[in-house]
């Protein structure tokens, strides 16, 4: 428990049903948790581990589930097509309810939580549907939370750099293309900062949701 305090974990990643014996423990005393794929249909179907992340907020735990809409539907025992009808209204429901920041993939990905205009994400296209990029959107978020960046702007900033990577590739592009692409993007951003008089990097400013 002492070690999982001062660590950053990602969750759910191709873990399977495996990955419900360990959600206790990380629910429990991961300092830094970011929750996909079999991690989030776990926690759908159990009211304790339910209980267990809505908890975490207030025990000083920093947690970023990472949703596609079928994932959002099971959390919220709704429709996929009831969450894509209104996806800013799931986005921040599921924040509420969970005390999380949240990440609903999908065209215009939105990053709600408690206390924060939802932010919608401009950048990306539909090369991001291929598999596997959702995996690596996971450990993005999760590196940058690692850098003790705050847990909305790291997954604000990590949806962005998914995106604009995807672009930055083209046609093509495969979830293990992402990660070579990022230096690029990184780059590019450092010389438009410096380009603005900055003397240095920059943040990314998505766009914000009312």
């Amino acid at each position: 428990a002492s070690v999982l305090a001062t660590t950053t974990v990602v969750c759910g990643c191709g873990g399977g049903d495996r990955v419900r014996e360990a959600l206790p423990a990380l629910l429990s005393h991961a300092g830094r948790l970011v929750l996909d794929a079999d991690a989030l249909n776990a926690v759908a179907e159990d009211s304790q581990l339910q209980s267990m992340l809505a908890s975490r907020t207030g025990r000083g735990l920093d947690t970023v589930l990472t949703p596609h809409p079928l994932e959002a539907a099971r959390l919220l025992q709704r429709s996929a097509a009831e969450v894509q009808a209104d996806r800013l209204d799931a986005a921040r429901l599921l924040a509420q309810r969970w005390s999380c920041v949240v990440v609903l993939k999908g065209s215009g990905t939105i990053v709600a939580a408690p206390g924060h205009l939802p932010t919608i994400i401009g950048s990306g296209n539909a090369l991001l549907a291929t598999a596997g990029t959702g995996d690596v959107l996971a450990g993005m978020v999760v590196g940058l939370l690692a850098q003790a960046m705050p847990a909305f702007e790291a997954a604000s900033a990590a949806v962005w750099l998914h995106g604009a990577a995807a672009i930055d590739f083209g046609p093509g592009l495969i979830a293990e293309d992402l990660p070579e692409t990022l230096p690029s993007v990184l780059r590019a951003l450092q010389i438009s900062g410096k380009s603005r008089g900055s003397g240095g990097p920059i943040s990314a400013t998505p766009q914000t949701g009312q």
